[in-house]
């Protein structure tokens, strides 16, 4: 019998660098399945065709307005000059099977806000159905951040913490390691789900 706890703690990040030849314009496109165009290259990304996208929204910091997608992820790419500037992070993350939609949702988007508030970041919010040839529970989250600090008027400042190195996070006095910090967001992300799991039923 599959238990839920396989979902429960399968959080997972990726830093997208433009080294690698990244653009977050485009991973933000196929993950929401919309159309969007990067400023930065001209180049045009086209997914509204791709099916499994049951929702993808952004959500932002407390008191800051949600910009459009394209203006959002084309700030995020004009605020770095570097050829290896890290232009995104992803996180993914598992979602039970045994929660509904609306449920799922909530687990996806009490961890964004969270997230938010923490970092001063944008996050977008995509969550996706099993692949057709796939696992047929394996519904998932994508949730692209900002790796800077979103303000008010929607333009990007600073590095965010979660971004900064550890000599750097020292020399800024921001106590403990980004290491110490990704575990702390996992914890987070278990705890939030077996809280949306035991308020549908499913407790473990």
């Amino acid at each position: 019998e599959r238990s839920a706890l396989m979902a429960i703690f399968h959080l997972s990040t990726v830093p997208m660098s433009r080294a690698e030849g990244r653009s977050a314009v485009a991973a933000a496109a196929y993950r929401s399945g919309s159309e969007l165009v990067d400023e930065r290259t001209g180049q045009v990304f086209d997914y509204t065709r791709k099916g499994g996208v049951m929702s993808a929204e952004i959500v932002t910091p407390e008191g800051v307005p949600v910009p459009e997608r394209s203006a959002l992820w084309n700030a995020a790419e004009a605020a770095e000059r570097r050829k290896d500037s890290r232009i995104a992070r992803e996180w993914r993350g598992a979602l039970p099977v045994e929660l509904d939609e609306d449920q799922r949702r909530t687990v996806a988007h009490r961890w964004a806000q969270e997230y938010a508030d923490r970092y001063g970041v944008a996050v977008d919010v995509a969550i996706h159905a099993p692949d057709k040839a796939g696992d047929d529970r394996n519904f998932h989250v994508h949730m692209l951040a900002t790796t800077r600090k979103i303000n008010a008027s929607g333009e990007l400042g600073e590095k965010a913490a979660i971004e900064l190195g550890n000599k750097d996070r020292a020399k800024a006095g921001i106590p403990g390691t980004t290491q110490e910090e990704m575990i702390d967001l996992r914890a987070r992300w278990a705890e939030i789900t077996n809280e949306e799991l035991e308020r549908s039923g499913h407790s473990q």
